[in-house]
């Protein structure tokens, strides 16, 4: 349908835009700023094949290595450039151990297994925490000493339902074992903890959280650094794409602000 544009103008309908809140902050991204170069293009590109064939080794080789790749792929935020391989590895993990898991007396492992498989949608017992119980019921006074298990422990207890009480007994102990732990800790482990107590990833936003743990991953020394060079880039890369999208939003509202 065309436009007439022998309309008078005092029959046309007019749009009363409400200025936007950023006035035209946004419009100064609407520059080279905001271009993706080819070559980061292709740095990602490369990375990202890296990093896909880091999840088929480690498919092949070792669960608890397999865990801890899509678990931190998650939680940089690129895990969704591997949703083919994760889906496939997770049911894999599933399927072959069900309530049996890889190592059932580690509770980082265990607890990351649960976690992961359950936030995927699978129906795991939260019964393979009982191995790490006493015949009285609660839960062993060793652990306390097992700050990457505890930390575990508490961010799969927050995937419990109603009626999961080992669940939520894990989750008051596993969080009091993490208060008293930070004064003792220090580097990139007091870091995690704390921010742990503060948001625990069953509550964060994906995109929020990624940010935050990137600068937490960074300072692990036991960190990937091809999986971390490719989560800066993909997050420096999406972050300019979106710049260029308020810029172009900002500029189309400041041209339509017809008073």
């Amino acid at each position: 349908m065309e436009v007439d544009n022998n309309v008078p103008k005092s029959a046309r309908r007019s749009v009363d835009y409400h200025p936007t809140v950023w006035g035209d902050y946004f419009l100064a991204y609407d520059s080279s700023l905001t271009e993706i170069n080819h070559q980061d293009e292709q740095e990602v590109e490369r990375l990202r094949d890296e990093v896909r064939k880091m999840l088929v080794a480690a498919h092949a080789t070792s669960t608890r290595k397999l865990l801890e790749l899509i678990d931190n792929t998650q939680r940089l935020g690129v895990s969704h450039h591997f949703a083919k391989e994760i889906e496939e590895s997770l049911k894999h993990i599933y399927n072959m151990s069900c309530d049996e898991f890889d190592d059932p007396n580690n509770l980082e492992t265990v607890s990351l297994q649960f976690r992961l498989l359950r936030q995927a949608g699978y129906n795991v017992s939260c019964d393979v925490f009982q191995t790490f119980k006493e015949d009285e019921g609660n839960f062993k006074e060793e652990l306390i000493r097992n700050v990457k298990g505890i930390l575990s422990l508490y961010e799969a207890a927050h995937l419990g339902v109603g009626g999961e009480d080992i669940l939520e007994e894990a989750l008051g102990f596993s969080t009091k074992c993490l208060k008293s732990m930070v004064p003792k800790l220090s580097g990139y482990l007091v870091t995690q903890v704390i921010h742990a107590l503060k948001m625990p990833i069953r509550r964060t936003l994906a995109r929020v959280a990624a940010r935050q743990y990137i600068n937490i991953y960074q300072d692990n020394p036991e960190h990937d650094k091809v999986l971390l060079q490719f989560a800066r880039l993909d997050f420096n890369m999406l972050q300019k794409v979106h710049q260029k999208e308020l810029s172009d939003i900002t500029r189309y509202i400041i041209n339509n602000d017809i008073k």
